[in-house]
């Protein structure tokens, strides 16, 4: 049997999405995970208020916020793995 070339391929239109802005997808990304942002301007609040003590000298408290920031960038980072397990498991 004689074969011939193979039929060529017919291009697949690329899927098209809307456009979305800097604001749409912040509001998006909010929606689908709240926890991330929270932690997010916990983390920032904590270390704010940290360097504030810092400045004024009072070494005890600085210290205290410095270990908090750790705490609240893990809890950021834990509801971070938490929303992208949870958006895994609702994709399948």
């Amino acid at each position: 049997m004689a074969a011939g070339p193979p039929p060529p391929l017919e291009p697949c239109p690329l899927p098209t999405f809307p456009e979305e802005g800097f604001t749409e997808k912040f509001l998006r990304k909010t929606r689908e995970n709240p926890l991330v942002p929270l932690g997010c301007l916990c983390t920032v609040s904590v270390l704010v208020y940290g360097i504030i003590c810092f400045k004024k000298g009072n070494t005890r408290r600085s210290q205290l916020m410095m270990r908090a920031r750790v705490i609240a960038q893990g809890f950021t980072f834990a509801a971070l793995l938490g929303g992208m397990v949870a958006t895994a498991i609702k994709s399948r």
